[in-house]
């Protein structure tokens, strides 16, 4: 690996401006397809393999007319203060709104009446219409948009009360400040790091082309597959992370290699044959947690995960192709200017004082680390797990206030109504078990109201609307959902029908139960296969055990946070956040897998260099001094890189990505300063020589991958030239 890898590095920088044009070309047809493509994400999810889709699948064969697949609206409508919906002036308002909304698109199929529909609170102040449409979400334009909210907007000038949800409103802009903020502070570090605006600068350009390319193929392909709204948005987050982090290891040791004495050329083949292996197999080790995500078997989860995974994937090809031709543009500059001048030797570096700190007191570092992120963990013991809704929602959103208004006057389950499924080849027993369903379901005491059965055409599928009591996150929901569930199985058993739940409350719980059955097999898969590429890569046991329980720690730790801030409400308002509540079911199965790789980044781009010096014939404790003194300080950089790109997340308005940020930027730190810089040098101090034993019969099928460069070392290709002190450390 690392030979081929030179020579690609060698190759790149000898071909500069051929590697730059190809790049240009790949970038240009990636946004050329972008930019002819029709499609726009949409923000839905299907979940085969649960009961509450299965219902929706009913639903779509058996009322095709209500055209499940359809964008809608609910228009909220509340009459001046003193005064009611049935009085002649809120009445005759309401009439020009229903008849205003009709008219703002040619797509929309129906308007229902609310007095004809009752959809009348109690006390007359407040109804609700149900606007649907022929087209998808996706499919309604900008017009569209615009005209309904005109139609909302006269009404509200002319007195009413007038908010709304649903698929049918225009979705929120994605801005781009949150890539910005991670530029950024991005930006500010690597100058910090490097003391050079060209080495600065060089990740941050390699970043923008492989995000480019994989945000640009991602645009292309939307409409061919569907995608969620959420998957450029992870792809993207991941994409400049890992992009910046593996151009700034590269181009670090292309530093060191210089201060060694290379010439700029071979230092660039160097730099990619050792630290360009790293990269490869960290990447190597990301693809797999998120490719794994498959395994959960969910749409959205195995697009999200395939979309990210390709960005690893180009950004690590950025990496060892792109990286070396930029430097052969630039290969004195990136030097910085005190490197060049060769004005003075650096200081000891930080991350190696911190390593000698932790080797003269291991013991107590390890036991205090692994404490402290126990106690941080705890919280995650009382994850809940839930899909967002409109009370999630800032509460200056019309999405917000329509569900208040609701939740006010018609009680706080209606936001959050079941949807009772019937269905049966014979139409005499889908009406017995419709009619003997409800009268179990109105003994339920939970229960606020249920509607009567509605039948399709044929007869042979039957609706029934169930109201609870309770709020659609509260646990008596949750409650009365399984009991449903349990009297729908006796009915199904005494009548032969079969009868499904679904609706939002019923679809959370599925999908919480689908990931909770997921996450121990995924974890197994991930962890299974990077154990057995770690070995690979260390040929040790111990190293690649060590990695994957620090895995875990960091991951138990982080979602402590998150349950602590985002499901509790600690420290709420310094990440501005309106409300708390469950957290997002996707959410913790896709920090799993991207948190795993990166922490097996972290691992790979440390413990490589302290394998490095112990194979050329450092002992085990020297060795842990020298793996920190040339990549501790490119893991900090690295690790604060990636904590202000994802926490610029954080700002965002979408619940399931301003979660993640939180998370994964918390995982960060812990994984990188407390596991990575701490746990691992105090266990390997611990564990000496033995670090890096492995059984004479694995070690003699294991292939040799070379992550160390020692085939580099032996050739007498590139000899050094004159050693110019240690330009990893200087600024």
């Amino acid at each position: 690996m690392a030979t081929f890898l030179h020579r690609v590095g060698r190759g790149a920088f000898r071909r500069r401006w051929l590697t730059l044009l190809l790049w240009a070309i790949v970038l240009g047809v990636a946004g050329a397809a972008a930019a002819g493509s029709s499609g726009s994400a949409n923000s839905s999810i299907t979940l085969p393999g649960i009961e509450a889709q299965k219902a929706y699948d009913v639903l779509g064969r058996k009322f095709p007319a209500a055209n499940a697949d359809g964008a809608s609206a609910r228009i909220a409508v509340r009459a001046p203060e003193g005064h009611k919906l049935s009085e002649h002036g809120p009445r005759s308002e309401v009439a020009t709104l229903l008849h205003d909304v009709k008219a703002s698109s040619p797509r929309v199929a129906s308007v229902t009446d609310p007095y004809r529909a009752k959809a009348i609170s109690a006390d007359g102040t407040t109804g609700y219409t149900q606007v649907t449409y022929r087209a998808k979400p996706a499919d309604l334009t900008d017009t569209d948009h615009e005209h309904l909210d005109a139609a909302l907007d006269e009404a509200r000038e002319r007195g009413l009360v007038v908010e709304a949800s649903g698929s049918a409103l225009a979705p929120d802009e994605a801005g781009a400040s949150a890539e910005a903020i991670g530029f950024l502070l991005a930006a500010v570090i690597l100058v910090l790091t490097f003391g050079s605006l060209v080495a600065a600068g060089m990740p941050l350009l390699t970043a923008l082309v492989g995000v480019g390319v994989t945000a640009s193929a991602i645009t292309a392909l939307t409409a061919a597959f569907d995608l969620n709204s959420s998957t450029s948005a992870l792809a993207t987050m991941l994409g400049i992370a890992v992009g910046i982090d593996y151009a700034l290891f590269i181009v670090s040791r292309y530093r060191s290699e210089r201060a060694a004495g290379y010439d700029a050329r071979e230092a660039a083949g160097r730099a990619n044959g050792t630290a360009g292996s790293a990269v490869v197999f960290a990447g190597l080790t990301v693809v797999i947690a998120l490719v794994g995500l498959a395994v959960v078997n969910l749409p959205i989860l195995t697009a999200m995960g395939m979309a990210a995974a390709g960005a690893v994937v180009v950004a690590v090809l950025v990496a060892i192709t792109l990286v070396p031709a930029l430097l052969a543009l630039a290969p004195e500059r990136v030097l910085g200017r005190t490197a060049r001048k060769q004005t003075s030797r650096a200081k000891t570096p930080l991350a190696e004082r911190w390593a000698g700190f932790v080797l003269r007191r291991p013991w107590k570092v390890l036991v205090l680390a692994v404490l402290g992120l126990g106690v941080i963990a705890l919280p995650a013991a009382k994850l809940q797990l839930g899909l967002p809704d409109d009370s999630s929602k800032p509460a200056s959103t019309t999405e917000r206030k329509a569900y208040d208004m609701l939740a006010e006057s018609f009680g706080p389950g209606f936001n959050g109504p079941l949807t009772l499924v019937v269905t049966d080849t014979d139409p005499s027993a889908t009406r017995t078990a419709a009619a003997r369903l409800t009268d179990d379901v109105k003994t339920l005491p939970d229960v606020a109201a249920v509607s009567p059965a509605t039948y399709n055409p044929a007869g042979d599928t039957a609706t029934i609307t169930v109201v609870p009591k309770s709020a659609p996150a509260s646990e008596a929901t949750e409650d009365l959902v399984h009991a449903i569930r349990d009297q729908a199985k006796d009915t199904g058993t005494a009548t032969g029908a079969e009868a499904l739940v679904s609706g939002t409350t019923a679809m959370n719980i599925d999908v919480a139960a689908k990931f909770t059955s997921a996450i121990i097999p995924y974890l197994a898969l991930v962890v299974g296969l990077a154990f057995l590429v770690l070995i690979l890569v260390f040929r040790s046991i111990l190293v690649p055990l060590k990695a994957a329980l620090g895995f875990l720690l960091s991951i138990l730790a982080s979602l402590g946070a998150v349950v602590a801030v985002f499901q509790w409400g600690w420290f709420k308002d310094l990440f501005g956040l309106e409300n708390t509540g469950p957290i997002m079911s996707l959410m913790p199965i896709l920090l799993v897998g991207i948190v795993f790789g990166l922490a097996m980044d972290y691992q790979v781009f440390l413990v490589t260099r302290v394998r490095e010096a112990y194979v050329h014939g450092a002992d085990p404790r020297q060795a842990i001094i020298e793996g920190f003194r040339h990549s501790g300080k490119v893991v900090i950089a690295a690790a604060l890189i990636m904590t202000g790109v994802f926490g610029g997340f954080i700002g965002g308005h979408d619940a399931m990505i301003k979660s993640l940020g939180f998370g994964l930027a918390t995982a960060v730190l812990i994984d990188a300063f407390v596991v990575r810089m701490t746990i691992v040098p105090a266990v390997l101090a611990l564990l000496g020589r033995r670090a890096w034993s492995l059984p004479r019969w694995v070690d003699r099928r294991l292939p040799h991958v070379d992550i160390e460069g020692e085939k580099l070392t032996a050739s007498p290709a590139g000899e050094p030239v004159a050693p110019q002190g240690d330009l990893s450390n200087t600024r």
